[in-house]
């Protein structure tokens, strides 16, 4: 059965774009290649970070949303672990009654519009 899970990690804020990309596709990749779906990427963007991590003061944000078996996630965050351009990530398995709650708020605003 499949689950909910978002995945958060920060890159290098020292890489091009074009650098960036291909290190989005590469853990997309990873985690379809093990069987996800309904894969969501949002790239974030260079932020500040909360405090200094590795001497860098900044990193690039990425969050991917998908849904998934358990065993999906370890070959990715083994990637994540060996990878000088990750800097830090998180993986949640999000809950259910989170996301229904989000959807009957859509639901209520949806018709909310309407009237």
């Amino acid at each position: 059965m499949a689950t909910n899970y978002e995945t958060m990690y920060i890159l290098r804020p020292d890489l091009i774009d074009e650098q960036v990309e291909q290190n989005i596709s590469k853990y997309e990749n990873i985690i379809k290649e093990n069987g996800a779906e309904n894969v969501e990427i949002q790239n974030r963007g260079k932020r500040r970070l909360a405090y200094e991590i590795n001497k860098h003061r900044d990193g690039v944000y990425v969050q991917m949303n998908y849904s998934a078996v358990g065993s999906t996630i370890a070959p990715m965050e083994r990637a994540m672990r060996l990878s000088e351009e990750v800097i830090r990530y998180l993986t949640i398995k999000q809950d259910l009654a989170e996301q229904e709650t989000a959807d009957e708020e859509t639901s209520a605003a949806a018709i909310a519009q309407e009237r």
